[in-house]
């Protein structure tokens, strides 16, 4: 039986038994003296919402398996110049939905995603003049709850400003969390994880993965971010986590106009950490597809110059040591058509690098190449040996000089055959004062990302806004940044990403959406231009090469790149692997895992019979038995085997590698041996 017919086998089984729950009080609201309150639960009935007013103000609850995890927590918004939406409230209806819906992504983590929900609308009016309304949708999936606030068109709203959202999640446990500080103007979301007691939380990014002491484990997100700033939270010592928003220059948080709506504020909920990916539930709660023919995205591999500038072998802007020129652009895309890589990216190819190009984000023409790069000869030698440039846009923050151009550049780009791009933004505000992740942000991200769908282009964008599941709806936005990459292991203040930092990443930023972590750099140690490795203490990479191949398949990305110099592959058996790997996937699992501990990941290529596993760890030494029972039974296949070598360690040893071939089959069971700060991967291909 194929992954689709499994998948929608448990479709028709699951529509027979889902049914839509509306019941009465959750014994937290009786505590809390709430009036009016509705329930309505999963298709599973193992979630629970449960929505009504308390003195007067809107809250919901959230309990899973009978267990509470979120106490009667506010909602509302104060305004500028006008009296708070959040007190003085009634009821006045509620209206249930439900929907179970299979539907296919172009590219994927999975290709079939159900939509299997129930929902409801409540919504409540000021019991004072002047009688404001305000509806808040619920819906409730196996894997959490969602949220979102409607403003309809009515007399007493129409033009807002909010100042605050008042949507708090008050945690009935401590739980430890896990997060990076929202209000770092240099690195913006790319730090290390830390954790710590959720009540003692900074203000925060999400997703905010939060691990109770004996289960469930909660992700807080959000979906569908369009026309609002992105989602901050922070902490107090009642365990009350409040959102918090980036700010327009002037203090606004967000402007509106009825009618209007918000992202969906989600709650993940998962028996344990493995459970949590992948993640479907924003996904589901963005709009269908907006592009009619998606013939053109294509997930790839990809090449670049890129690494070569991060090492200092050569330079972003002119000179000497230019790094994107035509001689090296042209070896790089012999190199992709050779390996069968689909792109090569070349940063540093127009005019603007030179200098201070932070300071002077002003000066970056995005149609203008430097004199040694012709951009139009390498276009077309590219696309005739069946690849494609991948353009760079860096605007460090200049989006103003950025729109001004964005037409003239994507139409250049498509008139050349330039299909995929990647943009940046480097800087912690606009010029005007703007928030890096606030709402002017975000609305010029969804002008980029329909721009570059009008004209065939898949974008790869670094320091993003965060990932909100707009996938769905613009299935040309690929993949993104949004956490600590690879090229902090060239320069990084701590010597480069730890052993553990992949682990965390699994379970923290991959479950918003794809990671463009850049992995396959297989000089561990990062010789310098005499040759010499660099000593432990300075900035290298942190894990064994066996690692680097695991990585292609925990960390998912769509676009996924080598980024190692081409040299570097040279006469290493290992880079067969990077080769092989796909980027698309028909099915994804994870068969294990503890955050900041281990992975073991298993995908089904999708256009293909082969299968992939991978599994990574931290600084600690490893072993698993994985039973190969997904493999189809009666067939026979041959395990490409991807792992340490003798004596491999990500500090003292990293480089060995152990390849070896075994015929196995759906009753065989394989045993992974991981060294301290290891991994490895294996091809599961049909015997010949």
């Amino acid at each position: 039986m194929s992954g689709f017919d499994r998948i929608s086998g448990d479709v028709r089984s699951a529509a027979q038994t889902a049914g839509l729950a509306l019941a009465l009080l959750l014994s937290s609201f009786a505590e809390a003296g709430a009036q009016g309150a509705l329930s309505l639960s999963s298709p599973d009935e193992r979630n629970v919402v449960t929505v009504g007013i308390v003195d007067g103000a809107l809250v919901y609850a959230v309990e899973r398996d009978q267990r509470k995890i979120l106490l009667p927590s506010r909602l509302g918004f104060e305004f500028r110049n006008a009296v708070a939406l959040a007190d003085g409230l009634e009821i006045v209806s509620s209206e249930p939905h439900a929907r179970d819906e299979v539907w296919e992504q172009p590219w994927g983590e999975m290709a079939l995603v159900r939509d299997l929900h129930n929902e409801l609308r409540v919504t409540a009016r000021e019991t004072a003049e002047p009688g404001r309304e305000v509806a808040v949708v619920f819906r409730a999936y196996d894997d959490g709850i969602a949220f979102r606030y409607e403003l309809p068109e009515q007399p007493g709203l129409g033009e807002f400003e909010i100042m605050d959202e008042l949507t708090e999640f008050h945690l009935a446990d401590d739980p430890r969390a896990w997060w990076i500080p929202a209000n770092d103007p240099t690195h913006r979301y790319e730090l290390l994880y830390r954790s710590s007691p959720a009540s003692t939380i900074p203000e925060v990014h999400t997703p905010l993965t939060l691990e109770t002491l004996d289960g469930p484990v909660i992700v807080i997100h959000e979906a569908d971010l369009v026309d609002y700033a992105g989602m901050n939270l922070t902490g107090s010592w009642e365990r009350r986590l409040s959102v918090t928003l980036p700010a327009w220059a002037d203090g606004v948080k967000v402007r509106g106009r009825t009618p209007f709506v918000t992202p969906w504020r989600t709650i993940q909920m998962a028996d344990r950490a493995a459970d949590l990916v992948p993640s479907t539930l924003g996904l589901n709660l963005n709009p269908p597809n907006a592009i009619e023919d998606v013939s053109w995205i294509e997930p790839m591999k990809y090449v670049g110059i890129w690494w070569g500038m991060h090492i200092n072998t050569v330079t972003w802007g002119s000179g000497p040591n230019h790094g994107a020129t035509t001689e090296n652009t042209t070896r790089m895309i012999d190199f992709a058509a050779e390996n069968g890589f689909g792109g090569v990216l070349v940063e540093g190819w127009n005019v603007g690098w030179d200098g201070d190009w932070i300071a002077n984000a002003d000066l970056f023409s995005f149609t203008e190449p430097y004199p040694d790069f012709d951009l139009p000869a390498l276009a077309a030698y590219a696309n005739d040996r069946g690849v494609t440039l991948i353009g760079h846009n860096e605007t460090s923050m200049g989006v103003t000089n950025y729109e001004n151009q964005l037409d003239d550049a994507f139409a250049l780009y498509e008139s050349l055959g330039i299909r995929a791009l990647k943009t940046g933004y480097v800087g912690d505000e606009t010029a005007e004062g703007h928030a890096h992740h606030g709402q002017y942000m975000v609305r010029h991200w969804r002008r980029v990302i329909e721009a570059a769908a009008r004209h065939g282009i898949m974008l790869n964008v670094h320091e993003p806004i965060k990932d909100t599941g707009e996938r769905r709806t613009w299935p040309n936005m690929m993949t993104r940044e949004g956490a600590r990459g690879m090229e902090y292991n060239a320069w990084g203040r701590e010597g480069g990403n730890p052993p553990e930092h992949h682990t965390i990443l699994y379970f923290t930023r991959l479950i918003s959406g794809p990671l463009d972590y850049t992995p396959g750099v297989f000089d561990i140690l990062i010789s310098s231009s005499d040759g010499a490795p660099r000593e432990p203490e300075e900035s290298r990479l942190r894990t064994t090469l066996a690692k680097q191949l695991a990585l292609y398949v925990v960390l998912y990305s769509p676009l996924q790149m080598a980024a190692d110099l081409p040299e570097n592959y040279e006469g290493q058996p290992a880079f067969q692997f990077i080769r092989d790997v796909p980027v698309d996937w028909e099915l994804s699992a994870t068969l294990g895992g503890k955050i900041g501990d281990f992975v073991v990941v298993l995908r089904k290529d999708r256009d293909g019979p082969d299968w992939y596993l991978a599994a990574i760890t931290d600084e600690e030494a490893r072993s698993f038995d994985i039973t190969l029972s997904f493999l189809p039974e009666g067939e026979d296949f041959v395990a490409e085997i991807y792992a340490d070598g003798e004596g491999a360690h990500w500090l003292t040893n990293p480089l060995p590698v152990a390849i070896s071939t075994q015929a196995v089959d759906a009753a065989s069971t394989l045993t992974l041996q991981l060294a301290p700060g290891g991994g490895q991967a294996i091809r599961f291909r049909p015997a010949e």
